[in-house]
């Protein structure tokens, strides 16, 4: 069983709820987003495995998900990284963010969300149970894209991803790895 942490609106821990049941309620807990960018600054994007309990084929950021109880949450982006992405590579945090989006299956994602970024220009290697597909863009396309076609975003991408363009923008690349 999958276990999250439950927080205030400061993550602050006020305990832990079975994953499912968490997102069935509507609670707020702990998770996080991972963005990886190329050293010409193109955004690395996963299409989510058709069969995920939400959102199966939407695409979205490198990888997210939650950190266990009593793990640290960056080590926990680190892990699931290289789980869904093959990839190993340093993170940085860059903010936070509080979201809530419900889904048509009755679920709930109600989340502090830790944003962390890495650069790197390995391919991945993808974990197939949990990606469908991956590709590098530019954030400009990526925006592009959202202008005309959001329903092929994911909620919580189309939520964070204006605050990543804004931090992107105050960016130099290319970047060195």
């Amino acid at each position: 069983m999958e276990y999250v942490v439950l927080v205030d609106e400061n993550d602050k821990a006020l305990g832990r709820m079975e994953k499912m049941e968490a997102h069935e309620k509507g609670l707020l807990h702990r998770a996080f987003s991972v963005f990886i960018f190329n050293t010409k600054g193109e955004l690395l994007l996963q299409q989510r495995a058709l069969n995920k309990y939400h959102s199966g084929g939407l695409w979205t950021n490198t990888c997210c998900s939650h950190p266990r109880p009593e793990e640290e949450t960056i080590n926990a982006a680190s892990r699931r990284l290289y789980e869904e992405m093959g990839l190993k590579i340093p993170l940085i945090k860059i903010f936070d963010f509080v979201y809530k989006a419900s889904f048509n299956n009755g679920l709930t994602e109600y989340e502090f969300d830790h944003v962390f970024i890495g650069y790197s220009d390995e391919k991945p290697d993808i974990n197939i149970a949990e990606v469908e597909n991956y590709a590098y863009r530019s954030i400009d396309a990526i925006a592009k894209i959202i202008e005309l076609v959001p329903e092929f975003y994911t909620e919580w991408f189309l939520i964070a991803f204006p605050k990543i363009y804004d931090w992107w923008k105050q960016q130099t690349f290319p970047k060195t790895i």
